[in-house]
Parts: C-alpha cells; sequence; structure tokens
C-alpha cells in the first residue's frame, strides 16, 4: 500500500513538471512539424517557437519533391488575421532543398506560418499551425547583470557630476575665477539631481515590477488545471469524469479560457489517453462526451487497475490547442482484462484500449538494444506487433536502433494479415491513422497524425481565419455555439462509419495525407529529449481500431 502511494505521488510530481515544460500543443514537445503536398511540392516544415513573446521561430522546410528556388515565412495571428500581419521574410537556402530562417512571433496566442514556396514548379502556399505563448521567465544572466548594474552607476555617476558642474562651472565667464559660491552652488545642483534621479528611477523600478507582474498573470501560460475521478454506475460500469477547475480564471487574462468555444477535432470534443505507470503496459484512447461546460465524461473500457497518466487534447474556436494533464487511479474492473483490443463501450465506439507487456526499462539499459528491435526489413532494423486480429503492424525504415534527438523522422509503419500478404487499412476518424508517443516518466507526450503534430481543427480555423478579410474577429453567442457543437458532435455519432468518415474529410481537404499503398501510415515527428519511448500507432481494420506498440530508445544528438 505505501509503495502504491510513493509511486502515485511520484507520477503525480512528475505531471505537476511537465506543466512547466510545456502543456500546451501537447506536452515536452514545443515544435510543430507539417508534412504535406503544397502544389506541386511536397514539403516537411520544422516550426520551433519561441518560449518568450516577442521572440522568434526558428523556420525549417525540407522540400522532398518539387523545384524549389526561394521560400518566404511570414506570422499570421488569429485576431490581426491576414490583414494585420506583416510581410513575408526570405529563408536562406542551405543546400539539399533545405531551406531555414527566423520568424519573429510578437503576439501571444494562437498564430501560423504562412510559408509562399517559388520556382519552376509554380506558386503554392500554405499554413503551420502555431501555438506561440510565453512559457518561461527568463532570469538575467549574473554577468549581464553586473555589466549593466556598472554602466548604470557610472552613467548615474555622470549625470550628477553634469548637473552639478552646469549649475557651477558652466555659468563661468572666459577667464573668469571661480568664487567661493559656486561650490555651494555646485553642491546644491547635485543634491537636486540626486533627488530627481532617485525619484526616476523609483518610478521606473515601479513600472518595471508592474509589466513583469502583467506579463507573469496576464501573457505567460498557465496550465489548465483538471480533476479527474473514477466512479461506478448502478450497473457496476466505470466512468471516468474529468473537471476543469476554473478557480484560477479570475487570477488574469493568462489564465482564462473560452470553454464554451471548444471545437471538435476528428469529430471530438475531447481525445484522452491513458497510459500506466510504471511500465506502460495499459494504454486507452477515449472520447469523453461533454456533460457541461467544464465536466467530460466517458465509460472506461476493462482496464486493469492501477495509477494512470492522463493526457486530454482540447481545441478552441480560435486554433489555439492544449494538453490538460493528470493522474487518475483506476480500480479492479469487474471482470478480468484481456490482452488484446475489446468490443468498444457503448459510450463511443471510437474508443480503444490495449493490454500488453511492460516496457521493462532498467537503469542500465542505455546502449543496449530494445525489445521492439527484432527484425530486419531489406538490411534496415525493424520492428513488428502483433495486432489482435491476427494480423503483424510492421516499422519499416527505423534508421538505426537508437535514434537521436532533434531529428525531424518519418515513423512508418506498415500492417500485413496472417498470411503476411498486405493488408488494407480504413479511415480512423477520418485519417489513416494516428499515434500517441510517451516517454518512459512520461515528461514527453505527443499525439500524431500523418500529416504532422498538429491540430487538423486548428489548422481549418487559422485557412479561414486568413481568408476573412476582416482586421479583427468577433466571438459568436457562446450558449448557441456551444449548442451547436455539442448538436453536431451527438450527430456524428449516429451515423454510418463510412458516412462519418466522408463528412469528416470534407472537413478538411487541406490535410488529405494519401499513402500510395494502402496498407501502410507515417508520422513525421522529432524526439525533444533523450530517453525510453513507448509508441502506440492506430490503424483501422475490417471495422475495427487495431493498435500496434513498439518501444525505441533516443540518445543526445551531439551534432
Amino acid at each position: 500500500m505505501k509503495t502504491s502511494f510513493v509511486r502515485a505521488f511520484f507520477y503525480s510530481l512528475i505531471l505537476s513538471f511537465t506543466h512547466s515544460i510545456i502543456a500546451w500543443a501537447h506536452v515536452g514537445s514545443p515544435g510543430v512539424l507539417v508534412q504535406k503536398q503544397a502544389g506541386k511540392y511536397q514539403v516537411l516544415v520544422s516550426v520551433v517557437p519561441p518560449d518568450v513573446v516577442p521572440g522568434t521561430a526558428k523556420v525549417t522546410v525540407f522540400v522532398e519533391s518539387g523545384r524549389a528556388t526561394m521560400l518566404e515565412a511570414r506570422p499570421i495571428y488569429f485576431f490581426a488575421g491576414d490583414e494585420g500581419a506583416p510581410i513575408h521574410d526570405e529563408l536562406k537556402p542551405l543546400g539539399d532543398n533545405r531551406f531555414e530562417g527566423v520568424v519573429w512571433m510578437m503576439e501571444s496566442g494562437s498564430s501560423s506560418i504562412e510559408l509562399v514556396i517559388n520556382g519552376p514548379d509554380g506558386k503554392a502556399t500554405l499554413v503551420a499551425p502555431v501555438v506561440s505563448v510565453p512559457t518561461v521567465m527568463r532570469p538575467m544572466p549574473a554577468g549581464t547583470g553586473l555589466g549593466l548594474a556598472a554602466l548604470g552607476l557610472l552613467l548615474v555617476i555622470l549625470l550628477i557630476t553634469t548637473i552639478g558642474a552646469s549649475l557651477a562651472d558652466g555659468t563661468l565667464k572666459p577667464g573668469q575665477t571661480e568664487p567661493k559660491s559656486f561650490r555651494r552652488k555646485r553642491l546644491v545642483g547635485m543634491g537636486v539631481a540626486v533627488v530627481l534621479l532617485g525619484l526616476g528611477l523609483t518610478g521606473w523600478r515601479s513600472w518595471w515590477n508592474g509589466w513583469a507582474n502583467e506579463y507573469r498573470t496576464e501573457q505567460l501560460y498557465a496550465p489548465l488545471p483538471i480533476t479527474t475521478t473514477v466512479d461506478t454506475k448502478p450497473d457496476q460500469t466505470p466512468v471516468m469524469t474529468i473537471r476543469i477547475d476554473t478557480a484560477q480564471f479570475a487570477q488574469g487574462n493568462g489564465k482564462r479560457r473560452r470553454l464554451a468555444f471548444l471545437v471538435p477535432d476528428h469529430g471530438k470534443l475531447m481525445h484522452v489517453f491513458l497510459a500506466r505507470t510504471p511500465g506502460l503496459d495499459a494504454f486507452a484512447h477515449l472520447h469523453p462526451d461533454r456533460a457541461d461546460i467544464t465536466r467530460f465524461q466517458t465509460d472506461l473500457p476493462d482496464l486493469p487497475a492501477g495509477q494512470y497518466m492522463l493526457y486530454a487534447d482540447i481545441v478552441y474556436r480560435n486554433g489555439f490547442t492544449e494538453t490538460l494533464t493528470d493522474t487518475v487511479s483506476i480500480p479492479a474492473p469487474r471482470t478480468k482484462p484481456v490482452a488484446v483490443n475489446s468490443p468498444a463501450p457503448v459510450s463511443d465506439e471510437d474508443n480503444s484500449w490495449l493490454v500488453t507487456q511492460p516496457m521493462g526499462v532498467k537503469a542500465n539499459a542505455v546502449g543496449i538494444p530494445h525489445l521492439d528491435d527484432d527484425m530486419v526489413l531489406c538490411g534496415i532494423p525493424g520492428a513488428s506487433s502483433t495486432l489482435s486480429d491476427g494480423s503483424t503492424m510492421l516499422w519499416t525504415d527505423k534508421p538505426a536502433s537508437v535514434l537521436e534527438t532533434g531529428k525531424p523522422y518519418l515513423l512508418k509503419f506498415a500492417v500485413a494479415d496472417a498470411q503476411g500478404k498486405p493488408a488494407p487499412l480504413e479511415p480512423y476518424l477520418g485519417m489513416g491513422g494516428h499515434a500517441a508517443i510517451v516517454r518512459s516518466d512520461g515528461t514527453v507526450f505527443i499525439h500524431l497524425h500523418p500529416v504532422g503534430t498538429y491540430s487538423m481543427a486548428a489548422e481549418s480555423f487559422l485557412v479561414d481565419r486568413i481568408a476573412d478579410t476582416t482586421r479583427s474577429f468577433q466571438y459568436p453567442d457562446p450558449v448557441v455555439f456551444r449548442d451547436s457543437i455539442d448538436r453536431y458532435v451527438a450527430a456524428l455519432k449516429t451515423l454510418p462509419e463510412a458516412e462519418k468518415n466522408r463528412r469528416l474529410i470534407a472537413g478538411m481537404p487541406a490535410m488529405s495525407h494519401t499513402m500510395k499503398v494502402n496498407n501502410m501510415v507515417e508520422f513525421p515527428y522529432a524526439f525533444p529529449r533523450p530517453g525510453h519511448y513507448r509508441i502506440w500507432v492506430q490503424v483501422k481494420r475490417n471495422g475495427r481500431v487495431l493498435t500496434g506498440v513498439f518501444d525505441t530508445q533516443v540518445k543526445e544528438n551531439l551534432m
């Protein structure tokens, strides 16, 4: 009992720490990767936003196909729109079809980087959604502080002596002998200067402290706190409730949220991912229903008892995305959990889960081949995972048994049936597949799509905002908007699978990402930190959501 309590406290502490790492737009993964077709160009775009605003975002573009000669980038802020955006900055070509540059982000909040590609293959434009918010208050380096303090002291002394001299020595005529009264006039002038400078510096310090406090309370990103509980229905079905804590909303704009303006992403208002600690051996991807403006609920599948890390993705009408984090204790289920996917609970047919082997990471595991390195595909290290329907998922084109931080990888997976033949995949929530990646200690989490690390709903709203010619955005009535969204989400649940996917895909035409082989899915991602990671890859086949699980080790990139 004591061990369980200590373990629960440890993981609660870890998830609390992840708030300070970055809890918006996923946990511990501040960059954005976009892979898509723009005109005749296939590009992979990496945007690393600043952690202080104003600040510079690093933009790197890999042109995978197409003849591009010039790329330009500019920020477009949601509330200012296209009309209020600055001019484009040209990115520098670095060879190997790679372009790189920086873009100044002057405003906080939901924004995007608009890229314009020019070359013999024509002109094309694409948008990369970016959440640009200050997440840290950087202290001044000690050396810089001492240098500035010394320089400021010198300037104050010079100013005081100059004022004193101007009232005495400055009034002397050429050849005139300095009267004895000049000493007193000089001292009086210097005394007045000291008083005035003291008042000025005191006022300046008060202004500076006020500005810093406003930055801390109004601008600095504050994670949205939630509380998660598990109760039991009269029929013994466990139900999980996520409550959003609004108590901090009164503390400043940086802590407020327009909860009435949540929008569905892939037809769901909230995507919740559960991973049991410490081995990450139980996983669930759930979609709670909105019970009221601050409360979401979903039935739980037959997951094994234990402490779970919880990550909940939500999107707002302005394109702002964030991941809410918590830990939740799940009691023992009514029936013994099975080791594969089971029929989904009634609450949502798109819910899915998996119970499998724990990671088994040991303290001395660094540098040792991990459990996923079980095969070689065409001379390249690979991995395989047996799915619940007897088919096999293969991690193809894995560049090495140990990956490196900061490198944009294309994580490619293929599915083969029991006979080893390609197994055609069906859309899952409007896309070819979904993936979730968690670092072994929970400090990194990402929800991936084939087009990148961003939200499809966020891009749709940002693209629509760019097309809007108005200089400012006006929110509709919150009650009317919330009710219309709830009706839309409820209606989607009643549709046949094919019709639901047709509507979801139609709602995001710019995000289509068709694979050349229909049994494959790929996800762009750059691992932010060294460590051990577990990857869950979810696809759909014959009407069933199938989950493959892979482990990999990531080391620091020394280049």
